[in-house]
């Protein structure tokens, strides 16, 4: 059938959607949720179709087409293409395998990274394939080839020099050791491109953080020239198409707050392959509201992670660390960022649980490249205590593109004590939701500023932390969510 173009001056983000006007749709016996493939020249896609009911939006003879599939095929208003009924992805029934609990092949993950990477599958069709690996499970050789599948499906970069890299499975508010990490390696003269995911179920994430301070959307060419000047970048992965299908699993798991085995551990080794790191060390919080509670989990997890990477190729570390609290003071992009440069510029009020991690973490990095013997964590407080690692970060930073750095959130709710005693338990979980509840990651300036730490002894009435958000709205909802769980044992 002949239908001519609609611009709907509309964007989905990412799938490819045409509009229908219903009698059109009865003639080509076509529901919203099946395909059509749209073709107009040399070019075609295959799009999802939506119906439109009445004659206002669509009229008979027209098709309606969102921005991303004009541009796919360089259409404009008034042009004629050819639609043909066509069926799904093949990719469709694998997911339907795996439903049923059935092993997939790498040829078969192939395909489903690649209609994930193309827009090819709907919101329904990705959340089962989620849901399917979080239910039934992944093999080892499932991870593995899921890994190389998305990194397949996108870009590969390899940077100059001995490529180092690190990554925490996350779970523990404030842990953001990557950004102290980075400029203490690349000032002793190793290469270190960190691409991170953006926050999943956290208050922030490393690139949520960064963009505090400098751009993290850059492109290949741009990474690559900030790498070539700085020795190093942290950037969001999904803007330079490394392993892209991760970046959309993760749109699909965060409206649920879940994260599975699998795909964390293919989500993980997908990045680090894709920059061909060749030394990686992978931090694994461990805590009863942690996102690993318990040593055989973590035991199972550091097991894992060291399986995969030898199958890559790799020489992973996997180091078990506390996750029974918070790391630093802030919790949100903005006041860990403060946390981080605190640290950075050596400041005497800097957290010291964050700064003693981070020496450890980055000490460990140098010894596995066999430089520094046993004297690796000496050498990175050498650098940090000398105001190299910060000069690097400044370099990082302007190299990237600084902005202007946002303010903190107005509104203020101060969270205090009820009784004597001493902190006996942190709840890492709740910690983090009352974040996210007054708006953090997406507001840069919401958060929690925490006072009390685990041990410490406290009086009736003394602050525990701070809340902020950028909202009234936001912050009279966090204030509820404290009312029923403020996160903390005193006794």
């Amino acid at each position: 059938m002949k239908l001519r173009v609609t611009d709907l001056d509309i964007s989905t983000g990412g799938i490819f959607v045409v509009i229908l006007n219903e009698k059109d749709a009865k003639k080509l016996d076509v529901r919203s949720g099946d395909r059509l493939l749209v073709r107009h020249g040399a070019k075609e896609t295959t799009c999802i179709v939506d119906v439109s009911l009445g004659k206002k939006a669509v009229p008979e003879g027209r098709i309606g087409l969102m921005e991303e599939v004009l541009a796919q095929l360089h259409l404009r208003q008034g042009a004629t293409v050819d639609v043909h009924l066509t069926g799904k992805p093949e990719s469709v029934k694998h997911i339907r395998d795996k439903l049923m609990g059935r092993h997939l092949s790498y040829q078969e993950l192939y395909h489903i990274m690649e209609d994930f990477t193309q827009d090819r599958l709907t919101d329904i069709e990705k959340t089962y394939f989620v849901a399917a690996t979080f239910t039934r499970g992944l093999s080892t050789e499932e991870i593995v080839d899921l890994t190389r599948a998305m990194v397949e499906t996108g870009k590969k970069i390899k940077f100059p020099g001995i490529a180092l890299d690190k990554h925490s499975i996350g779970g523990l508010p404030g842990n953001r050791t990557t950004m102290i990490i980075v400029p203490i390696l690349a000032a002793a003269g190793f290469t270190i491109a960190k691409t991170s995911s953006r926050a999943i179920t956290s208050a922030a994430g490393t690139a949520d953080t960064m963009e505090c301070l400098a751009r993290v959307e850059l492109s290949e060419k741009e990474i690559k020239a900030v790498v070539r000047k700085t020795g190093a970048c942290m950037v969001h992965g999904g803007a330079m198409q490394l392993a892209p299908a991760d970046d959309k699993i993760i749109e699909v798991e965060h409206p649920l707050s879940i994260d599975p085995e699998g795909q964390l551990l293919a989500s993980v080794m997908a990045k680090k392959y894709s920059v061909s790191s060749e030394y990686v060390l992978i931090d694994i919080p461990m805590g009863k509201t942690s996102k690993v509670h318990t040593r055989e989990k973590a035991k199972h997890l550091q097991h894992m992670f060291e399986l995969i990477g030898r199958k890559l190729g790799m020489q992973i570390k996997v180091i078990i660390t506390d996750g029974s609290q918070p790391i630093g003071r802030g919790v949100g992009p903005l006041l860990e960022a403060q946390d981080v440069l605190s640290v950075l510029r050596n400041e005497p009020d800097a957290p010291q649980d964050l700064k003693k991690k981070s020496l450890m973490m980055a000490g460990l990095l140098l010894q596995m490249t066999g430089k520094y013997g046993s004297d690796g964590m000496k050498a990175a407080q050498q650098i940090l205590e000398s105001g190299k690692a910060w000069k690097k970060m400044h370099q990082i930073i302007h190299a990237q593109g600084a902005v202007r750095r946002p303010k903190l959130g107005r509104y203020r709710y101060e969270v205090r004590c009820n009784c004597l005693g001493r902190v006996k338990e942190i709840d890492n979980e709740v910690i983090a939701k009352i974040a996210r509840i007054a708006g953090a990651p997406e507001d840069k300036g919401a958060g929690l500023y925490v006072v009390k730490k685990l041990h410490d002894i406290v009086k009736k009435n003394d602050l525990l932390y701070s809340v902020y958000a950028e909202s009234k709205a936001k912050l009279e909802l966090a204030k509820e969510m404290v009312k029923s769980n403020h996160g903390y044992v005193v006794r």
